[in-house]
């Protein structure tokens, strides 16, 4: 791969690692600790992620289990996760918080994969759009004499090409979750 594309996979990259970041916390009706990786607890002033305070671990195919490191903090845990967007009440025996996830319905679920599907489309969006900023780049070198006509249009092939790996990836990972979330 030419030193010039390098840069703009580096950035495609980084759009499916946050693609497949915002897929792993959607809530498909299985306890899955990556729908708390956004959810941050008030730890003695200092905003703090929950995983950075406590173990995960899924206990059965439904339940999650929060077992804080300092038993003092499971009152904010429990209220960071009461005013989260999760949707799952909290409940606590003093020493862990357990988070059963309710089995989704058609409707949810057919919710969910809409809502994918629009995050995996504002992925391709993003991809296609450092696509245009790698062409245009090549273009400015091209009319500073830095590229050649040809080397311009190798490049813009090879960006395509890369471009066109990058699309299929997130169809891949959309089907992906789609399949889990409609398997449920």
């Amino acid at each position: 791969m030419d030193d010039y594309v390098v840069a703009y996979d580096e950035k495609m990259g980084k759009t499916i690692q946050a693609l497949k970041g915002d897929l792993a916390a959607v809530r498909a009706g299985r306890a899955n600790p990556a729908v708390l990786n956004k959810i941050i607890v008030d730890y003695y002033g200092t905003p703090t992620p929950i995983n950075q305070m406590a173990a995960l671990s899924v206990a059965e195919a439904r339940v999650l289990i929060i077992q804080p490191w300092d038993a003092s903090t499971i009152n904010a845990i429990e209220k960071a996760l009461q005013a989260s967007d999760i949707g799952i009440n909290p409940s606590n025996d003093g020493r862990v918080i357990r988070l059963v996830f309710p089995q989704l319905t058609e409707e949810r679920r057919k919710e969910l994969v809409k809502d994918i599907k629009n995050t995996g489309e504002n992925s391709k969006v993003a991809v296609r759009a450092i696509r245009r900023e790698a062409i245009e780049q090549f273009k400015k070198l091209k009319k500073s004499n830095e590229l050649t006509e040809d080397d311009q249009s190798d490049l813009e092939k090879e960006m395509q090409q890369l471009t066109d790996k990058r699309i299929k990836d997130i169809d891949v990972l959309i089907a992906e979750k789609e399949k889990e979330i409609l398997e449920i």
